[in-house]
């Protein structure tokens, strides 16, 4: 498969609406596109994967783009739904996040099953990773079994991002007993609230990232109280927490709870952050390469899968959800390249 086929069926899957949740008829687009072109795609909800070994027994070493976008902003200046090609960039929605990275490793995939490979290879697209909804990857990860390595494809520069901070949003409750304000009466929930959101403020986790800094928490909401003269005898507070790659949302949940007096309910710990050891082959092969290692802000795939994995692909995150996206044809074909020598024959457990 060419260049030329990859940027078609990039622009094929602009020309589709494909915002989180509504991805069946850019799904329905690709499963037909793959299969006019003699490959013969698997799916599940809105997931496609290409697998040319089924069964292996060899490590599984799995390829992911993501094919929901957001809505466009308001203030596009082109039809986010017309790819248009000037000047060697392709413009439109979802073509820098995450098109680009979906149609490179389609063609890298490719490359690689040209010949025997020390893994077992599977290429994916999958929905809702905008959302981290539970019908995207998570859905279609079970169908494939162990995986030994994930290539999470989103805008990177073609660099490696092998940290990814996390999410867990906590909702705090610290108790107290009503009284009358007037009076030296009562227990003030929002003193007792204090000295635990004076820990949130200053406690430092002793393990720091080299890529992501220390875990950072932030309280952000507070609320108690029900009218002037009455001492409240609840504190509510909402605590932002951003796991470093360090630690597992279940493992600072935890700590956090036998930190704090105040009652700790946690949202979610689905987002999880992510950390892939530097000493890790596909690490050293980038490396060797010239590309450089970072930490990322921003979230991805990462978060909801439980196996080792690296985040690089063509594109520029700052162009990820700002109006007028595009992507270099250049960036595209040199990301296949990339792809291939960084995956080629690597050896991996």
């Amino acid at each position: 498969m060419n260049d030329v086929q990859l940027v078609e069926l990039l622009k094929g899957m602009v020309r589709i609406p494909s915002f989180s949740r509504e991805e069946g008829p850019v799904a329905d687009y690709i499963e037909g596109w793959l299969r006019a072109n003699g490959l013969a795609p698997r799916r599940i909800g809105n997931n496609l994967w290409l697998d040319a070994y089924p069964g292996s027994d060899k490590p599984l070493l799995l390829l992911n783009g993501h094919i929901d976008t957001v809505k466009p902003a308001g203030s596009y200046t082109r039809d986010p739904f017309t790819p248009s090609e000037e000047d060697g960039r392709i413009w439109g929605l979802g073509t820098n996040d995450d098109g680009a990275s979906v149609v490179a490793l389609l063609g890298a995939y490719l490359r690689l099953c040209e010949k025997p490979q020390p893994y077992h290879l599977v290429w994916s697209a999958t929905a809702e990773e905008e959302v981290c909804g539970r019908n995207g990857i998570e859905l279609m990860v079970p169908e494939l079994g162990p995986v030994a390595l994930g290539i999470m494809g989103e805008p990177t520069g073609m660099q490696m991002a092998v940290a990814e901070k996390g999410l867990m949003v906590l909702d705090c409750t610290a108790r107290g007993k009503s009284g009358h304000a007037a009076r030296e009466e009562g227990v003030n929930a929002i003193y007792e609230a204090l000295k635990d959101i004076d820990w949130f403020r200053n406690y430092r986790f002793p393990k720091v990232s080299p890529y992501l800094g220390a875990v950072k928490m932030s309280v952000t909401m507070i609320q108690a109280g029900t009218q002037h003269n009455v001492v409240p005898d609840a504190c509510t507070f909402v605590v932002d927490v951003r796991p470093n790659g360090m630690y597992t949302n279940p493992e600072l949940l935890a700590l956090i709870k036998e930190a704090v007096s105040c009652e700790v309910k946690e949202r979610s710990t689905r987002i999880g952050s992510s950390h892939i050891d530097m000493a890790h082959p596909v690490v050293q092969r980038g490396l060797t390469l010239g590309l450089e290692a970072f930490g990322s802000p921003t979230t991805s795939n990462q978060a909801v899968v439980p196996f080792t994995t690296l985040k690089i692909g063509p594109g520029q995150s700052s162009r990820s959800h700002a109006a007028d996206e595009y992507i270099e044809i250049q960036e595209i074909t040199s990301a296949v390249e990339t792809y291939v020598a960084l995956l080629d024959g690597l050896e991996i457990q």
